[in-house]
C-alpha cells in the first residue's frame, strides 16, 4: 500500500484526484503502478487501477491476471470493479472507502452482481487513515 500511497501523491502533484494501485503478481513481484491520469490524458477512464491493470498485463503478455494482488488507496468505482473483475483479479486491498462513487460496498456492488464473472478476495481499510487524509487534504484544496 505504501507504493500505492506513493502514486496517489504524485498524482496529487499532477492535479489528478489522489488514487494510487500496484498490482503484485502471486511470487510478491510488483508488476505495475499508476496513479490517476484521467485530467493528463483527457480520458475518463485512465482511473489508477485501470492503468495499473494495462500496465500489469501489457507485462505479462496476456490479458488476464489470475493469481495477482491489486493494492488501490480508494475503493474501486464501478468501472474499475468490473476490470478486476474481468482481469480475474484474485485478491483486492483498498484503503479509504467511497460513499459517494464506490462500486464495491456503496452503490451498485458490482462484485456481488451474478454477472460478475469472477469475484476477488477483498480486504478493505488497509492503511485507511493515510488514504483518506490525501484525499481530504486534496479536496480542501479545491473548496
Amino acid at each position: 500500500m505504501d507504493t500505492a500511497l506513493q502514486e496517489a501523491r504524485a498524482a496529487a502533484a499532477r492535479g489528478e484526484v489522489p488514487v494510487g494501485a500496484v498490482v503484485v503478481a502471486p511470487d510478491g513481484t510488483l508488476l505495475a503502478q499508476a496513479g490517476n491520469r484521467t485530467r493528463e490524458l483527457k480520458d475518463p477512464t485512465a482511473h489508477a487501477e485501470i492503468l495499473a491493470i494495462r500496465a500489469a498485463c501489457a507485462a505479462l503478455g496476456q490479458e488476464r491476471l489470475p493469481g495477482a494482488s491489486l493494492y488501490v488507496t480508494l475503493e474501486p468505482c464501478p468501472m474499475c470493479a468490473t476490470a478486476i473483475s474481468a482481469a480475474r483479479i484474485a485478491r483486492l486491498y483498498y484503503g479509504a472507502s467511497d460513499p459517494k462513487s464506490g462500486g464495491l460496498n456503496q452503490g451498485p456492488r458490482i462484485f456481488s452482481h451474478p454477472q460478475a464473472h469472477h469475484v476477488p478476495d477483498v480486504y478493505d481499510g488497509i492503511d485507511a487513515p493515510a488514504c483518506e487524509a490525501l484525499l481530504k487534504a486534496f479536496f480542501a484544496t479545491l473548496r
